[in-house]
Order: structure tokens, then C-alpha cells, then sequence
């Protein structure tokens, strides 16, 4: 299947030294430029974010101080890849809500100028939870393999939340979990207190408006 495209557009996605937008750095960017003919061109480097990168970070992506300690840092290459991306939209996954914020601020400390507001964006990751639903009853088919019947009563949606979490940790039972960005947060048992923790690992507030960093701050 070929993209229809008017313009061209770039996949992207960023490796860093951590999931801080404000502090931490790019230690590596992959770009991939779709032309309207199909025709790629890809452009990738290694960064030096003149920071240590955090043991933590390595064990994700491999990547370690060796290994960027001869890279350019991003302000040698940004204004390349501003050039490479311009005139194109842009597409990635969970790009949203870290790789573009990361990479804007990258380009504002390197004063290189770079307007993503023109462009149209595609994040696969968006697409994939507005599409593969996370309701009760996709839950239940999914776990259960059988359709929740009367959903929205009370008592059977009760019921079904109970099943699910019972056939959760059948199915999970002793594996890791990991977050958004490959961190470990601990693994699947059968107790209240893992799957309690589990549940509110980064929550502050019952609303979810605020949430801990990594660092538990």
C-alpha cells in the first residue's frame, strides 16, 4: 500500500537521554522523508547531549556515553535537519507527546528556527487507540472471549471488570510491565498490592492532572 501524499512527509523518532522535555537531550534522531512518488531518503546521527546519559536510559535504547562521546552535539546538526524537514509534514509514533516536544526544544536551544504549526502531523499511536477500542467490552472479548452482555448495567459491568482482572493475570502472570517509553515498572502477580501499584504507578491526583517523574517527584 503507498501513502497518498501531496507533499512530502517524515517519519521521525528520537532517542534521549531521558523522558524530561525541559532537561534532557537527543542522543539520537532517524529521519525518514516519504516523497509523493514513493521514494525515501533517510537521514540519521548520533548525538552528544553533553550529559551523562543515565544507566537507566542505556539499558532502553543501548546507547551510551562511548558511544556519543565523538557525535556532533545537536546545535552542529540542527540546522540540517530543519532543512531536510522543511516543506514536509510530519508522522512518528507517540511523537506528540514526546518526540515533537523534544525535538522544538532541541532546535529553540540551537536557535534554529522551525514552525511545526504549518504542518500536518501523524502519530500511529493516536491513530492505534482511537481505532482498537479500550472499553469494558473490548476488554472482556479480549480476555474473555465472549461478549459482555447487558454492558452498562451496574452489576454485570461489575462483574466483567472482576473477570477481566482475573484473566489479566492468568494470561500475564510473572511478566514484566513497562511504560510508554520501555521503563520497567514491575510485573504481573497475583496480589493486590503489585496490581494496586501497578494501577496508580505515576499518579498524583485522582484526576490524573498531575503525575510523578521518574525520579518520583
Amino acid at each position: 500500500m503507498k501513502l497518498q501524499l501531496k507533499i512530502p512527509i517524515c517519519f521521525f523518532d528520537l532517542e534521549s537521554t531521558g523522558i524530561n522535555i525541559s532537561k534532557d537531550r537527543i542522543i539520537e534522531i532517524a529521519v525518514i522523508k516519504i516523497f509523493p512518488n514513493g521514494e525515501r531518503a533517510v537521514k540519521t546521527n548520533r548525538i552528544n547531549p553533553g550529559m551523562p546519559i543515565p544507566s537507566s536510559s542505556t539499558a532502553i535504547h543501548g546507547i551510551s556515553d562511548s558511544d556519543v562521546k565523538n557525535a556532533p552535539p545537536f546545535k552542529e546538526v540542527a540546522k540540517e535537519y530543519a532543512n531536510f524537514i522543511e516543506g514536509a509534514d510530519l508522522g512518528g509514533f507517540n511523537i506528540l507527546k514526546f518526540d515533537l516536544p523534544l525535538l522544538v526544544e532541541e532546535f529553540l536551544r540551537a536557535g534554529v528556527e522551525f514552525d511545526y504549526e504549518r504542518k500536518k502531523i501523524i502519530d500511529a499511536q493516536r491513530i492505534f487507540h482511537l481505532m482498537e477500542k479500550r472499553t469494558l467490552s473490548a476488554a472482556y472479548k479480549f480476555y474473555c472471549h465472549a461478549d459482555l452482555n447487558e454492558a452498562h448495567s451496574a452489576e454485570a459491568d461489575t462483574n466483567a471488570s472482576f473477570e477481566v482482572v482475573l484473566a489479566q493475570v492468568e494470561k500475564y502472570q510473572n511478566q514484566d510491565v513497562t511504560d510508554g517509553l520501555g521503563n520497567k515498572i514491575g510485573s504481573i502477580k497475583n496480589d493486590v498490592d503489585t496490581l494496586s501499584k501497578l494501577s496508580v504507578s505515576d499518579m498524583v491526583d485522582l484526576a490524573g492532572r498531575m503525575i510523578k517523574t521518574s525520579s518520583g517527584e
